[in-house]
């Protein structure tokens, strides 16, 4: 069971205006003044509120461009002053924030590399301490939820209330068509477990590249997140840091007018009759799966007992591998992915060998 945790609702953060998405954009590095206020101006014209800009950049290399470092922070402050915006930037350590309440910093953001670090989280936290700043955190550089709910933790407990959730991806090794992979079942589990949080996606991270912007805010919208973090530049081939995953602030302005913003409920007579019936279907169907489990399970303490008592070793590779096989094919038949059906199947097996072994061990 999720802890609670005790965040003040976004909506009276004073940061963001309807109709949604709440937007937060601006350019992956502050790289000069002029750049940053040309951006931020272009942004402001068309109803953008939140302007973020990088000021210090964790870069895999020494020698990369980092951020212009405090400098930067002076342009924030212009930008604050001249267009109204509300400004941020991520931290990573104690003396980002220092500087950054020094400067006016409206909010912070603690980057992917940063979340995973439970020492830096607690030093940025109680740094933040006594502060009214929000904070948005970064999904980790893996998969891992309870590192990413481990950061929200430490940060609610030094008495941050204004708190919220920006999913941009994870790292992997493998070939896939974004610079990360979406691991959208992560935030699933998240946006369950806190739906009270502000979920904002990051696609351009996510993406890579501008031209998958559209698809992953649009699926960001499709499953109800409340907010975008989006890169934008007003000349992103000059960028020095993610030229390639920036829009100018006219192609930003167009996607959030392509885009379709789904409704979280609505009063419609007709919509909510609907939707109960078919939730009273999923519920009875859920009660069918639960016993099917029981049984399935209830099966596989016989095997164990036999196994046990003909000496007979639980694990049956090449018999499972047979089985995933034919299940893989009789699923495509019923419309199931099979990265669905190898999940589920594989979890079934797993707890039929625990039980099968808590058998066997358990012999007298």
């Amino acid at each position: 069971m999720a802890k609670t945790l005790d965040i003040v609702p976004v909506n009276d953060w004073g940061f963001f205006t309807l109709p949604r998405p709440m937007v937060i954009a601006g350019p992956c590095s502050a790289e000069t003044r002029d750049q940053v206020l040309t951006t931020a101006r272009g942004l402001r014209r068309f109803g953008i509120n939140v302007f973020r800009a990088g000021i210090w950049k964790p870069r895999t290399h020494p020698g990369s461009f980092e951020g212009v470092g405090t400098e930067g922070l002076k342009w924030l402050r212009e930008v604050k002053e001249e267009t109204g915006m509300k400004v941020c930037t991520e931290v990573a350590s104690e003396k980002h924030v220092y500087e950054c309440i020094k400067y006016g910093i409206d909010m912070v953001w603690l980057g992917a590399r940063t979340t995973a670090n439970p020492f830096l989280v607690q030093e940025i936290a109680e740094a933040l301490k006594d502060t009214d700043i929000p904070v948005l955190v970064k999904n980790p550089v893996n998969p891992d939820l309870d590192l990413w709910i481990g950061a929200l933790e430490r940060l609610n407990r030094c008495g941050i209330r204004k708190l919220g959730v920006i999913h941009r991806g994870f790292s992997t090794t493998e070939n896939i068509l974004y610079r990360n992979a979406p691991g959208w079942q992560i935030a699933i589990e998240l946006r369950t477990r806190y739906p009270q949080l502000p979920f904002f996606a990051d696609p351009s991270h996510m993406g890579g590249d501008r031209k998958y912007l559209m698809e992953i805010s649009q699926k960001a919208m499709d499953l109800g997140l409340e907010g975008l973090m989006v890169e934008s530049h007003c000349d992103p081939s000059c960028a020095l840091s993610d030229a390639k995953q920036q829009l100018v602030p006219e192609d930003l302005e167009q996607l959030l007018l392509d885009i379709q913003v789904r409704d979280a409920d609505t009063d419609d007579r007709v919509y909510k009759e609907g939707i109960d019936q078919l939730r009273a279907q999923i519920d009875i169907i859920d009660d069918n799966l639960l016993y099917t489990f029981g049984s399935r399970m209830n099966v596989s303490r016989k095997m164990g007992e036999y196994k046990r008592d003909h000496n007979i070793a639980i694990l049956q590779t090449s018999r499972w591998d047979s089985i995933m096989a034919k299940m893989l094919s009789k699923g495509a038949g019923y419309g199931l992915s099979e990265t669905f059906l190898t999940t589920v199947f594989n979890a079934i097996h797993e707890e039929s060998v625990r039980i099968q072994n808590d058998i066997i061990e358990n012999k007298s």
